[in-house]
């Protein structure tokens, strides 16, 4: 340890002449630093008269533009620097703004170097007031934006390669979507069909299936599904569901082994993975002639129950208690009903996506209830005034139908009387 001169008793004074003496190096840096830092800073610096003309410019700024200071300093204005599209804003917006706010900040303009390129820059200028206020020159600062605008091209064009990646997506989702539900369905003598399918999402291929198809002469099958998610996996369920079940149909035609075929495929497929299971309604048709109907055999899968609206104004729901989802079990039970489709009923087919609506008004999801009370409403309907009155029901949610919903509507139409058919719109 170093003793002080005289002692101890002079130990504080002389460490605090000590500390004075280190200072004075720092102090002398600053000072000589002053206008070297402003000449080198790493931005440009420019001082203006109020008339705009340049009074004072840093070397920073000269490289950049590539001029010497005589040629700028009390022969050029601010504006003289920038390119055209930036003087008429300097003229039109940020010089009467400047005036009237002493301050702009962070403006993007071009400035123009003696070479004919261009600088892009982030600008700020203020205005030195004297003592009175009155305005004495004009101090601006000018960043050098040549990364940011590389950013911002690199942003937009990153968005550019997601926006056409989404329009792929949509594309590839819709042309996926089709190939899953027929474009069109078969044409059943004696019977009028209509369906609907609204996309809750145009990103995502959805998981709601049906279809309709002939089996033999006088027999038809048709079917609902709903598979659990969206998207790609969803589809790959939804392609096997709709393929097995039409093949399963031809080979036994019976609806509760038309299931089982579906269940055992799908847990052989996908059990090993995530389980994939799907709610399926399966339905034989079976013609009695043009007069009379149909007779109608359906076998229900944990599907919501169809509701038969009938030519006497009554509607009800057709149950298949106990049904199981299909593919989470290999001995799922499958249940039965049967009923007699006659002139001017009408056999609905629905996914859950309709029932479990958000209905704000009602605080809660649509519900089962609320669906057949809607059916009464509109018994006797046939099948296009059914899928009709229901498509209006479905855009009445608004945002509160977040799910993908299919409607399926079969109908015998009445008699004709002198040329018009009874009992064919809502009551």
């Amino acid at each position: 340890m170093t003793v002080p001169p005289g002692g101890e008793e002079a130990d504080e004074s002389w460490a605090v002449g000590d500390r004075d003496q280190e200072q004075l190096p720092f102090t002398a840096l600053l000072e000589d630093s002053v206008e070297d830092l402003y000449e080198n800073a790493p931005c440009g610096y420019l001082s203006t008269l109020m008339d705009g003309r340049i009074a004072k410019v840093n070397r920073t700024l000269l490289q950049w533009l590539g001029y010497r200071r005589e040629e700028l300093v009390g022969h050029k204005q601010f504006s003289d620097l920038l390119t055209i599209g930036g003087k008429l804003y300097h003229e039109t917006h940020f010089s009467p703004l400047l005036r009237m706010q002493g301050e702009v900040s962070g403006v993007a303009l071009e400035l123009k170097a003696a070479d004919g390129s261009r600088l892009p820059a982030l600008v700020t200028s203020t205005v030195k007031k004297d003592g009175d206020g009155e305005p004495l020159l004009i101090r601006t600062t000018i960043l050098d934006a040549h990364d940011r605008r590389a950013y911002e091209r690199e942003l937009l064009r990153a968005r550019q390669e997601a926006d056409h990646e989404r329009e792929r997506l949509q594309r590839l989702a819709t042309t996926l979507q089709r190939t899953l539900i027929p474009p069109a369905l078969e044409p059943v003598p004696g019977l009028e069909v209509a369906a609907r399918y609204h996309f809750a999402s145009a990103d995502e291929v959805g998981g709601d299936f049906y279809d309709l198809f002939p089996l033999a002469p006088g027999r038809w099958g048709f079917f609902m599904g709903d598979v659990r998610g969206k998207g790609a996996n969803a589809a790959v369920v939804t392609s096997l569901a709709r393929y097995t079940l039409r093949a399963a149909a031809v080979s036994d035609p019976v609806p509760a082994a038309v299931l089982a075929n579906l269940n055992t495929a799908l847990n052989r497929e996908f059990q090993e993975d995530e389980p994939r299971f799907c709610t399926v309604i399966f339905g034989l048709l079976t013609s009695e002639g043009e007069e009379t109907g149909f007779h109608v055999v359906l076998a229900g899968g944990g599907h919501p129950p169809a509701v038969l609206l009938r030519a006497d104004g009554s509607a009800d729901h057709v149950p298949t208690p106990g049904g199981q989802l299909l593919g989470v079990v290999p001995d799922a039970h499958f249940t039965t009903a049967t009923l007699e489709l006659r002139p001017g009923d009408t056999l609905l087919l629905y996914t859950d996506g309709l029932t479990e609506a958000r209905t704000p008004d009602l605080g809660g999801r649509y519900g089962d209830e609320a669906l057949l009370d809607f059916a009464r409403s509109l018994a006797p309907v046939p099948a296009s005034g059914a899928v009709a009155a229901l498509t209006d029901l479905l855009g009445s949610f608004g945002e509160g139908l977040d799910d993908d919903t299919a409607l399926l509507a079969m109908g015998v139409p009445r008699e004709h009387r002198d040329g018009e058919e009874t009992g064919a719109g809502p009551r």
